[in-house]
């Protein structure tokens, strides 16, 4: 285990900016983790952890020991006619991962195909995509505590979920570094294909009676047609996230915007597209010298080259007044600030 220092973090996070780490290490186990945080010489300097990079934006160098997670590995904890539970590093990245379940046949993460990041981030942002989300299929996650480097294994229920949201990003924020998760995933799976999107494609596809791989493979070819590739044009996916308003604020906005989208969450809450509000209020394909408003998706902002973080986030709060503005929605971020 080998700490580096003065190391640039250019190529560990997907909107390529250049931040650099006063220290950097990466960690392969979590026994190396625990013996990393309880050495006397780190104990008093700040760490970060810093996963695939792919929910973050640098707006400055990282004056901490910034620690990677580089833990792999994927193995059958426990299975049955009907299902199986999977151990997985929070080192893999997360869309081979996917790519091992649909191999083998286990159903419940097709729809969250080609995602960035890690494992280990995954239960942390609650990851979603296409009517799916993480916390259905965890079944528990592993963790070490940064302060005493003490391992720790958080239910479901522990995780405390919510939309992008779980304790990890909350309560228990810079608290803990997830080493890795189990996921009950199913061999029977019932599919979702509720999407019209999804349902377009596969009609595309010419598949009646889909598949988990032909859901897999119809996520794949609408993510690629909507989102740039990170390793072409940097970004980190959708930057805000869908916001959620009384069904009463909704059925005004209505009366203003007929065309307006929106989704029922339950019976009192209406979940509208961030990306329908921005391109609405005129930014989709924003260009302010080498950042920007991707051209085919509103909801994703770039780095042409060049860029810096603290630029991508002056025009993400430009984006949020505008449709502030317009819409009377405030708009927050998914990815997290640095």
């Amino acid at each position: 285990m080998l700490v580096q220092s003065n190391v640039s973090l250019r190529n560990l996070n997907t909107f390529g900016l250049d931040a650099d780490a006063r220290y950097y290490v990466n960690v392969r186990s979590a026994d190396e983790l625990t013996a990393l945080l309880r050495d006397p010489a780190w104990k008093n300097t700040p760490k970060f952890i810093l996963g695939g990079g792919s929910n973050i934006l640098l707006t400055q160098n990282i004056d901490a020991l910034v620690i990677h997670p580089d833990i792999t590995g994927i193995s059958v904890v426990e299975e049955n006619e009907e299902t199986v539970v999977l151990a997985v590093g929070a080192g893999e990245v997360w869309h081979d991962f996917v790519m091992y379940c649909v191999g083998k046949g286990y159903g419940g993460v097709e729809n969250l195909s080609l995602i960035p990041g890690t494992v280990g981030a995954a239960p942390m942002q609650n990851i979603g995509a296409y009517g799916v989300e993480i916390k259905s299929v965890i079944e528990s996650v592993e963790a070490v505590d940064i302060e005493n480097g003490q391992k720790r294994i958080f239910s479901n229920a522990d995780c405390a979920f919510g939309y992008r949201e779980s304790i990890f990003k909350k309560a228990l924020k810079h608290q803990f570094v997830i080493t890795g998760a189990t996921f009950k995933l199913s061999k029977k799976p019932v599919l979702n294909a509720a999407y019209g999107d999804v349902q377009k494609t596969l009609q595309e596809m010419g598949v009646e009676n889909p598949t988990i791989r032909d859901i897999s493979e119809a996520i794949m070819q609408i993510r690629r047609s909507k989102l740039p590739d990170p390793a072409e044009i940097g970004n980190a996916g959708s930057f805000f996230k869908n916001p959620e308003i009384p069904v009463a604020q909704f059925a005004q906005l209505r009366e203003t915007f007929p065309e307006v989208p929106g989704y029922p969450v339950d019976a009192e809450t209406v979940k509208v597209p961030a990306g329908w509000l921005i391109e609405r209020a005129g930014w989709k394909g924003y260009r302010e010298g080498q950042i920007g408003v991707h051209a085919r998706q509103a909801l994703v902002l770039v780095n042409y080259g060049g860029g810096t973080g603290a630029q991508i986030k002056a025009l993400s709060e430009k984006i949020q007044e505008s449709v502030a503005g317009q819409f009377g929605i405030r708009l927050h971020a998914e990815v997290n600030f640095i």
